[in-house]
This record gives C-alpha cells, sequence and structure tokens, in this order.
C-alpha cells in the first residue's frame, strides 16, 4: 500500500471514530440529562428535630392526614378540596413582620406560574387562628392577590393545625403541642403530589428554591 493509501485509510478510520465519538457523548448526555423521580419523603428520612418522636421510625406509607379548616371565603376545607392535585404547602400568620411577608410573595410568584395549571394548588394554614379569622384571612388574601380558586389559606382549630405541621408536613421543629401560649414558627415550603405525599422541601424565604420548587412542579407533573 502506498503511503498516500495508507493515508487516506486512516483519515477514512479517524472521520468513522470522530462520529462514533460523537455519538456517544450524546447518548451519554441524554441519558445524564433524563429527570430523576423526586424522592418519597418519610419521617425517618427528616431531621428528628422536624418529626414528632412517635413517627421518627416510619420510613415508608407517610401521607398528609386528613384534615377540616375554613378558609378566607369560610369555606370548609378537606383533603377532598385537594384530590388529584398537586400542592405547595405552608404555615403563616398575617400579623407575621418577619418571613412570612417573604413567603407570601414568593406563593404569590408561584401562584403566576400555575394560574392556567389545573393540577396545582397552594394551601396556607395560620398558625394564630385565634387571630386569624375568616374576615382576618379575608383581608389579607385581598391585599396579597390570593385567587380563591388556586390558594386557600385556612384557619381552625389549632391543635389539629399544628398536629399537621408536626405530624404531616414534618415542617417545624418546636413540638407544637397547639395549646394557648404554643407557637411555631417555619419558612418551609412542601411539594405534595396527587397521592398526599411529600415530595420536597423548600425555603421559602429563598428565590433560588422557588425556581426550584417550580421545576419540582413540572417533575411531579411527568411522573403521572
Amino acid at each position: 500500500m502506498s503511503f498516500l493509501g495508507f493515508f487516506k485509510s486512516y483519515k477514512n478510520f479517524g472521520i468513522f471514530f470522530t462520529v462514533l465519538c460523537v455519538v456517544i457523548i450524546v447518548l451519554i448526555y441524554n441519558i445524564l440529562n433524563v429527570k430523576q423521580p423526586l424522592p418519597v419523603w418519610q419521617p425517618g428520612m427528616v431531621s428528628e428535630q422536624l418529626v414528632d418522636s412517635t413517627i421518627q421510625h416510619k420510613m415508608k406509607y407517610h401521607t398528609i392526614a386528613d384534615f377540616s379548616l375554613i378558609n378566607q371565603n369560610g369555606e370548609t376545607i378537606t383533603q377532598e378540596t385537594y384530590k388529584d392535585k398537586i400542592y405547595v404547602a405552608d404555615f403563616f400568620f398575617t400579623t407575621c413582620p418577619t418571613i412570612c411577608p417573604i413567603m407570601t410573595d414568593h406563593m404569590y410568584q408561584i401562584q403566576k406560574e400555575i394560574i392556567n395549571d389545573d393540577d396545582v394548588m397552594l394551601l396556607s394554614h395560620s398558625v394564630t387562628p385565634n387571630i386569624d379569622s375568616v374576615a382576618q384571612l379575608k383581608k389579607y388574601a385581598q391585599e396579597k392577590g390570593v385567587i380563591d380558586s388556586k390558594w386557600n389559606l385556612v384557619t381552625g382549630n389549632k391543635k389539629q393545625i399544628y398536629e399537621l405541621a408536626r405530624k404531616s408536613y414534618l415542617a417545624v421543629k418546636t413540638q407544637g403541642n397547639g395549646d394557648e401560649y404554643d407557637m411555631i414558627h417555619t419558612e418551609n415550603f412542601m411539594l405534595i403530589d396527587k397521592k398526599r405525599q411529600i415530595r420536597g422541601f423548600y425555603d421559602g424565604t429563598n428565590p433560588e428554591d422557588i425556581e426550584q420548587l417550580l421545576e419540582d412542579i413540572e417533575t411531579l407533573k411527568s411522573e403521572s
């Protein structure tokens, strides 16, 4: 074989090898960029500070408990209101001067993003239900641009709300027994799937976490 022939053969092999490498790189890229499913959070996966001692050992089958609360329009809100819905939950109070205004602004931002998405809703629980009457919640909702069909602000029995925070949403670091002088406060947002399972925790005061939350909603929807 002449030198020219050898070079030509080598050149063809080089082109083939280059194309093969490009194909392999594209395949690897696509595999690595497939969205991974979100975890299903269990009490045993969360810091013990956030979980009631009675369920700290639990590693499966954890779901949000049944509830019955009253929203800003005086309507009864239960788990049936959120049946077959993805939703974002948090805990707040209308007179909070610190983190709650930031959290509410971020909930409003999420509301704008999901406004035309029938699969996604929001749920904010008052941790001072003795202060946050229906009238107070309605006033707050109007001030903050709450759209009733997308976002419920709820009040009700304090012990029930605090038990939800501690035993269902795994959201607070205090015991939260719901007595007269008890007070919980948390910046956590929780992403709940259509099976009432926790699929993510986010700092409701952090804009980057809110962006991640919106991405995770899309990931969760792709599982359906």
